[in-house]
């Protein structure tokens, strides 16, 4: 099969599902209401609660999910061929990713926008909230850090150096944008298309003023202030104008990377299937733990439940953002996985990259390969190959950046939510949780352990934690339904699937990392295993709980 008829073969799935399954969702399972009070209403604060339009939310919601991870996770998983990693993005994403975020911000907007920790205290009881709270910590701070040092490496004269002006620039811009708008009342779109012609601008900028080279640990500095602004300014002033910008551009990203597809007609560099590629861990489980923001991802649930379910104007919605977000990451996904099986020129420069485990699975390598590989479905088009580079590259940074904007300020709800917990309300103070969130981002960024940053000497766990804690929040929307009367087998057969397969990892991991001598990843792996073990035992009782009180009722 061609990857332009492959690619057709999924928008056409993609289309068909939303528009019978999702909707089916919201209006019978969900029951989603018009008229309803969202919290962006109920608890408007002009910081953090601010109603917002749905085409704007959706830009800050799709920006917000959409970081480096969906371009990391398909390209490094095409090692085993490009068959299975197209099939689990698409039908990962529509029966379960998208089931998720969409579960998540309904369950949270109906409890006061409060975050999915939060909300399991209430639906599974307060020990549940500490462990959704010791999961996400641990979560975000691994993967912001992460973040954080592979766009400093993008920065650096070795990758795409001339990313960096135009990314800044969009910060300038948006900030402009959000003060005219939410102080001046000026017209949105006619904004949206003046701050989309400067972006577009600034990337032929940024190609022909000099490259700065300033170092891996000064860009990390620099990102980390950029942070800790982002997490503490009203989202009016940043986060909405930013994220909505960058939706934009990733559209057009998209849109000009599937018709240079479209155009070119390439044919794929990988195999179908290749199921033991030399060093790689098994194709089961481990394909689903490796693939994870595009196809399902916790950390949605976190940004559903943290930022999004705060801003929300109406609950039907919910539809468009929740479930409609997770399906715009997941053509992102789906063209990561085509860009890094046929944005290949050979079979043999496929073979030669994807040689093995080892030599395919550095972060900024998997990055130069979609970055490179979409650059080619541009150049298709008549873009020349470096101007292709540099807007591609601009997309990646920026949607790592807005993940990293939006991840601080979920971290810092998340100190709040301890701090409140263990009875130091101190620490979370506004400014005081943001400066924690960025110390600790800063730590998984800059501390490493023989000669490797620790974010990386962890990052292995990234997949399997982030997957656990998506199988949890579906649990928690599940018991949700189950309280409610609904039918709550969509919730629970997507749940069942995600435990399973992140608890084999977790086992194989563990035994991996006992037997090897790792012990700082043996410990950090077996406590998270604990935890959600412990979670899932909580959850059993209370759900055998309300099934007593249903009967009991009944009678």
């Amino acid at each position: 099969m061609q990857p332009a008829l492959a690619a057709v073969c999924c928008l056409i799935v993609y289309v068909v599902v939303y528009r019978f399954y999702a909707r089916h969702l919201g209006s019978r399972i969900f029951q989603l209401d018009p008229m309803a009070t969202t919290p962006a209403h109920a608890m408007q604060d002009g910081v953090d609660y601010v109603p917002c339009r749905r085409v704007v939310l959706f830009g800050h919601h799709y920006a917000s999910i959409a970081g480096l991870a969906p371009m990391l996770g398909p390209a490094i998983a095409v090692i085993w061929g490009w068959l299975p990693g197209m099939l689990w993005v698409v039908f990962g994403t529509l029966f379960i990713g998208a089931v998720h975020d969409f579960g998540a911000l309904v369950v949270s907007m109906r409890h006061r926008g409060m975050s999915i920790g939060k909300v399991a205290e209430d639906l599974i009881g307060r020990r549940a909230k500490g462990i959704f709270l010791l999961i996400i910590l641990f979560l975000i701070c691994l993967v912001m850090g992460v973040f954080v040092r592979t766009v400093s490496g993008l920065f650096t004269v070795d990758f795409y150096p001339e990313s960096v002006f135009p990314t800044f620039s969009l910060i300038g811009i948006a900030i402009v944008i959000g003060w005219l708008v939410y102080k001046r009342g000026v017209s949105v779109v006619r904004l949206t298309v003046i701050g989309f012609v400067l972006m577009l601008a600034s990337v032929g900028v940024g190609l022909g003023i000099g490259r700065p080279d300033l170092g891996g640990d000064t860009w990390i500095v620099i990102l980390l202030v950029y942070a800790f602004a982002a997490s503490t300014l009203p989202v009016w002033a940043l986060l909405q104008p930013r994220d909505y910008l960058n939706s934009w551009l990733l559209y057009l990203g998209l849109g000009t990377a599937y018709i240079g597809l479209f155009v070119m007609r390439p044919e794929f560099a990988a195999p179908v299937l290749d199921a033991s590629p030399a060093g790689a861990p098994p194709i089961f489980p481990f394909v689903f733990i490796v693939i994870a923001c595009g196809a399902i991802s916790g950390f949605h649930g976190l940004v559903s439940s943290g930022t999004t379910s705060k801003q929300i104007d109406k609950e039907t919605d919910a539809v468009a953002i929740g479930y409609g977000g997770m399906v715009g990451e997941s053509l992102l996904g789906l063209l990561a996985v085509l860009a890094c099986t046929a944005g290949f020129r050979s079979a043999e420069s496929w073979s030669e990259h994807y040689a093995s485990w080892g030599s395919a699975s550095g972060l900024a390598e998997k990055m130069k390969a979609f970055i490179d590989g979409t650059a080619v479905f541009l150049s298709s088009l008549g873009i020349p190959m470096e101007l292709a580079q540099a807007f591609i590259a601009l997309v990646a940074v920026s949607f790592a950046l807005t993940s990293l904007d939006s991840g601080t300020r979920l971290l810092r709800y998340n100190i709040e939510e301890i701090s409140h917990s263990i009875n130091m309300p101190a620490i979370g103070q506004r400014y005081v949780a943001s400066t924690l969130a960025v110390i600790l981002i800063g730590f998984f960024a800059f501390y490493e352990i023989e000669g490797q940053p620790v974010g990386l000497a962890l990052w292995s766990l990234f997949g399997s934690t982030n997957q656990v804690l998506g199988a949890l929040t579906l649990l928690a929307v599940t018991i949700y339904l189950r309280q409610k009367g609904r039918n709550y087998w969509y919730t629970l057969v997507p749940m069942a699937f995600m435990l399973t397969v992140t608890i084999v990892a977790m086992v194989i991991d563990i035994q991996r990392y006992s037997t090897g001598g790792q012990f700082l990843l043996l410990g950090v792996a077996a406590s998270i295993f604990v935890l959600s073990i412990w979670l899932v035992i909580e959850a059993v009782i209370r759900f055998r709980k309300d099934t007593v009180a249903a009967i009991t009722a009944g009678d």
